[in-house]
């Protein structure tokens, strides 16, 4: 296949190209490649970049498959511009057994439409299990630092220790003090009952619980030097706990994820509980540190948290039922497009930031990049396009998305996944499936 008349924007460079495939690589990128080469794809006035890798997912498969399940939402993960995806393990059963996560490696084959890898999870009785997981057979091991799952929870601080000092792979985790949290639920009781409103979460889940779990998780990495990657990060405050520069050579790494760049409170009042997701969306401020933060680089990647809940689900009127999460993998890149046209953010730093940043921070062999020998994991964007999010176009299996109605000034026009169309022209191709991810380290 010959993707011809590109503009290409990869590695900090933009230039107009074509790119040749064969056997699922890129085979050659030049200026202009001549002869025949089976189909052809003309990309004029369009921008080839590198297909999103999302490294923190919750596609509900096992256990959970009313929410979504491996197929549709790496159907919506395509649609997109996401070509391949780092799953959570908090399913069920939970993935905190090597056996289990064999079980979902078998259970994604065939399925995944993106390329795809799991997250080995850390419990408070599997410190032991969790020291024999070796590199290349998870993506990492995922600590639960906050009540957001229940059984997977860890805060037993000799456990935590443990994991830290012990672990052969990087450590990933999710930050918030749930004693903290606890107590902030408490305050909103006695204030307003039983009719907490969902405004008041970032409250709740508040910047000093977060900011008391990212600093246990730092320190506990420098005592042990634990490859840690803090995930999710939601203020300004945290930020004290990460430095700016580039990313080699960093122990200690950060992601933000999408909605936290985009959005901030004063979004609840329209959107309420379709926002609601933990770590809370905080204040203006928050957001805008975070992206400034995108810019300095001490920030190192970016990534969804997409974690959908049915309509009905999100619809229950009490806080504390409505649960927290919401789809984002169809719209992750059209949100940072838009950062982008409106000045905040810059197309190479998103793309650095999704992609190169990604594969460098976790190993991944062979992708994340446009160059010759790598796998073909590309996305085409139509810029003098837009979208607009309509129910009826979305592929996530619950059906709707806190963006219905909005508009995004460009269009994900193709996607191709190992060297093969998965998406294009607004509709999943049949039969296309990801690879499972190989590591190098």
């Amino acid at each position: 296949m010959l993707i011809t008349n590109a503009r290409i924007v990869n590695e900090g460079r933009e230039f107009e190209g074509d790119v040749l495939i064969k056997r699922g690589r890129i085979e050659k990128i030049a200026p202009s490649i001549t002869g025949d080469h089976g189909v052809v794809i003309d990309a004029q006035g369009k921008t080839l970049i590198p297909g999103m890798i999302d490294d923190q997912v919750h596609f509900r498969e096992p256990g959970l498959t009313h929410k979504g399940e491996i197929a549709t939402e790496t159907s919506a993960a395509v649609a997109g511009g996401i070509t391949s995806v780092m799953e959570m393990p908090n399913t069920n059963p939970t993935t905190t057994t090597r056996e289990r996560l064999a079980d979902k490696y078998a259970l994604a084959t065939g399925k995944a439409r993106t390329n795809f890898a799991f997250y080995f999870g850390a419990a408070n009785d599997n410190a032991d299990e969790i020291a024999r997981v070796v590199p290349g057979e998870a993506c990492a091991i995922k600590i639960f630092m906050g009540a957001s799952t229940g059984a997977m929870l860890v805060d037993d601080p000799k456990v935590l220790d443990d994991i830290f000092a012990r672990a052969q792979i990087p450590v990933v985790t999710h930050c918030e003090d749930t004693p903290i949290i606890k107590r902030n639920e408490d305050i909103a009781r006695q204030h307003w009952g039983d009719a907490i409103p969902v405004s008041q979460h970032p409250r709740i889940r508040s910047e000093e619980a977060c900011y008391q779990s990212t600093k246990l998780a730092v320190g506990l990495a420098k005592r042990h030097g634990t490859s840690l990657h803090v995930l999710h990060l939601t203020t300004a405050r945290e930020l004290e706990f990460f430095t700016p520069g580039p990313l080699k050579g960093k122990q200690i790494t950060v992601e933000a994820c999408v909605h936290h760049l985009f959005l901030d409170e004063s979004w609840y009042p329209s959107l309420g509980s379709l926002i609601k997701c933990n770590p809370a969306i905080k204040t203006a401020e928050d957001r805008r540190a975070l992206v400034a933060a995108v810019m300095q680089d001490r920030i190192d990647v970016i990534a969804t948290d997409h974690a959908p809940h049915t309509a009905q689900e999100k619809a229950n009127p009490s806080y504390f039922k409505a649960p927290s999460g919401l789809p984002l993998v169809q719209q992750a890149l059209l949100m940072l497009f838009e950062l982008v046209h409106r000045g905040e953010m810059d197309l190479h730093t998103v793309i650095r930031k999704t992609s190169h940043a990604v594969a460098e921070r976790f190993g991944v062999v062979e992708r994340g990049y446009i160059r010759e020998g790598y796998w073909a994991d590309l996305a085409l964007v139509d810029f003098n396009a837009s979208t607009t999010v309509r129910k009826q176009d979305l592929y996530y299996k619950c059906g709707w998305s806190p963006f219905e109605g909005q508009t995004f000034p460009a269009r994900i026009d193709t996607t191709w996944v190992n060297g093969d169309i998965a998406y294009r022209d607004g509709a999943v191709q049949p039969g296309i499936f990801g690879q499972r991810l190989a590591f190098a380290r």
